[in-house]
């Protein structure tokens, strides 16, 4: 880490993601003295709103005058690969940041979780709908002119089926020896 003084590699940063529903415990403080805090705010800790289960919502903002902070559109890659380039570049200077990542979590918190028991059916459809990180990218590709819709639909095909290949290949394979 920088902290430590070795800043060799790739990343020479410490990086430590916590999600919406943590947000407000307190060793998320005493790891904010060491690194880079992005949280990951999908708008529902497990199955409650961040309305629900936080006073300040704004998560970047958690540092007051101490920590600064700064927020991102989760659900826009490049906002996200810009935003960490900053983020990257202001933590190597040994002062630590809260980075708040927006994005929306479409399905439920976990297998138990239907994830509509809290928020409507038209909710997930409006953000699927208006807020999808693939669309927006389809949507930039296809104004720049760097691709055709049938060209994305190919390709999106021969991912999809890929995937169903590796997804089967793994499936054939032996489980692990038990240690």
């Amino acid at each position: 880490t920088v902290q430590e003084g070795k800043t060799e590699g790739p990343f020479p940063i410490s990086i430590a993601m916590y999600g919406d529903g943590a947000a407000n415990q307190g060793q998320i403080w005493e790891a904010a003295n060491m690194s880079n805090l992005p949280v990951e705010n999908n708008h529902y800790g497990m199955g409650t709103s961040v309305a629900r289960h936080s006073s300040n919502t704004q998560y970047y903002t958690q540092g007051g005058r101490v920590i600064p902070g700064i927020r991102m559109d989760g659900m826009d890659y490049l906002s996200v690969r810009d935003g960490m380039k900053w983020a990257k570049e202001f933590v190597s200077k040994g002062q630590p940041l809260f980075v708040e990542i927006v994005t929306y979590r479409y399905h439920g918190h976990s297998m138990s979780d239907p994830g509509i028991t809290y928020r409507g059916k038209d909710e997930v459809k409006t953000m699927r709908e208006t807020k999808d990180c693939i669309k927006l990218t389809q949507r930039r590709i296809l104004e720049a002119g760097w691709a055709s819709e049938s060209e994305l639909k190919e390709r999106e095909r021969a991912i999809k089926e890929e995937v169903a290949q590796e997804v089967e290949l793994a499936r054939a394979m032996p489980l692990p020896a038990e240690e």
